[in-house]
C-alpha cells in the first residue's frame, strides 16, 4: 500500500509509537511520519506508508496550523506544561490590547532558541538526553516563518492563539518568548495541530477508527494517494514513449502549450492511463525536465 494516512495523533502518545502501531496494522514495512508531535500534543500526524515515505521531504515543507493554549505567569524548563517550573512573574495586570502587540512581533521572520528539551543533536547528542542529565548547552537562534497568529481566546492568565508556521517552528519556545517579551513568564499548556498542508484535522482518524477499519479490511480506503502533497505544482501527461525515458532515468522535453509548467522548477508526471508517474525537475542547462523520483 503505498499512500498517506491522516492520523489524528491523540495527546500522551509519542509520534514514534503512532507509526510503530501502524506499521503493525498495515503490515506495511516502510512506514514513516512527517513532523514529529510532542507526545503532549495532538492533531494531525501525516503518515506515509510504502512509497509514500518517499515525499516526506516535500511535505515538511508544507505550512502548519496549531492552536495553543498559553499559561502567563509560569515558565517552566521544558517551556510546556510537562516541566519544572522554573521562574513566576505576575500577569495580573496584563492587558488584551498588550498581548496582541506582543502576539504581532512574532509575526513574520523571527529567530528563535530551541529549548533544551528538544531533539536537536550537540556534538552528536540529542539535547533532551543532555537536560534531563542536567546539562544545559548554549543553543543558537534559528530562523524561523511565522505567517499569521491569532487571538482566539484570553481569560487571565490563559491566552489561546491560532498560529500558521512554517517547518522549524517551535510553538513552545514562542509560548516562552511571549512570556519574557510581557515580563509576566508564560509556558506551553496545550497543544493541538489543525492542519498540515492539505491534511485538516476535521478529516484525520483516530488510532481507534484505524484499528477498526482494519479490523474490517477496509484501511486502505483511508490511505490518500502521494500526490495530494504534491497538488500545488502543475502537473503534464507524457505518451508512452515519454513514459519509458522517464522510467529509464532520462530527461524529456515537455512541448509548449502543456499547461503550468513555464518558469516552475518541479512538476508532476502523469501517464496516459492517468497514473502518477513521477517528479520532474526541469534542467536549464538541457532544457529537459529529468526525473528526480520515479514511482512504480
Amino acid at each position: 500500500m503505498d499512500g498517506i494516512l491522516n492520523i489524528n495523533k491523540p495527546q500522551g502518545r509519542t509520534s514514534f509509537s503512532v507509526v510503530a502501531l501502524i506499521r503493525r496494522l498495515s503490515r506495511e514495512r516502510r512506514v514513516g511520519h512527517a513532523g514529529t508531535l510532542d507526545a503532549m500534543a495532538g492533531g494531525v500526524l501525516p503518515v506515509c506508508l510504502g512509497q509514500g515515505t518517499r515525499v516526506v521531504e516535500f511535505l515538511m515543507e508544507a505550512s502548519k496550523v496549531y492552536r495553543a493554549r498559553i499559561r502567563l505567569g509560569i515558565a517552566t524548563d521544558t517551556y510546556d506544561a510537562t516541566g519544572k517550573i522554573i521562574q513566576k512573574g505576575d500577569a495580573s495586570g496584563i492587558s488584551r490590547e498588550q498581548l496582541r502587540s506582543a502576539l504581532d512581533t512574532f509575526c513574520g521572520s523571527i529567530m528563535q532558541t530551541p529549548p533544551m528539551y528538544s531533539a536537536l543533536k550537540y556534538q552528536g547528542q540529542r539535547l533532551y538526553k543532555l537536560a534531563r542529565a542536567g546539562i544545559t548547552v548554549d543553543r543558537k537562534s534559528r530562523p524561523a516563518m511565522v505567517y499569521h497568529i491569532k487571538l482566539v481566546d484570553f481569560e487571565l492568565p490563559v491566552a489561546t492563539i491560532e498560529v500558521e508556521c512554517a517547518r522549524g517552528t517551535y510553538i513552545r519556545s514562542l509560548a516562552h518568548d511571549l512570556g519574557q517579551l510581557l515580563g509576566c513568564s508564560a509556558h506551553l499548556e496545550h497543544l493541538v495541530r489543525l492542519k498540515y498542508g492539505p491534511f485538516d484535522i476535521e478529516d484525520a482518524v483516530s488510532l481507534t477508527q484505524l484499528e477498526e477499519a482494519c479490523g474490517d479490511n477496509t484501511w486502505q480506503k483511508l490511505v490518500y494517494p502521494i500526490d495530494i502533497v504534491l497538488n500545488h505544482w502543475s502537473s503534464v501527461v507524457v505518451g508512452n514513449e515519454q513514459e519509458r525515458v522517464i522510467k529509464n532515468g532520462g530527461g524529456v522535453v515537455i512541448e509548449d502549450g502543456m499547461a503550468g509548467v513555464d518558469g516552475e522548477s518541479r512538476c508532476r508526471a502523469y501517464n496516459q492511463d492517468g497514473c502518477f508517474i513521477a517528479i520532474l525537475h526541469f534542467d536549464p542547462e538541457r532544457k529537459q525536465w529529468q526525473p528526480e523520483k520515479v514511482f512504480v
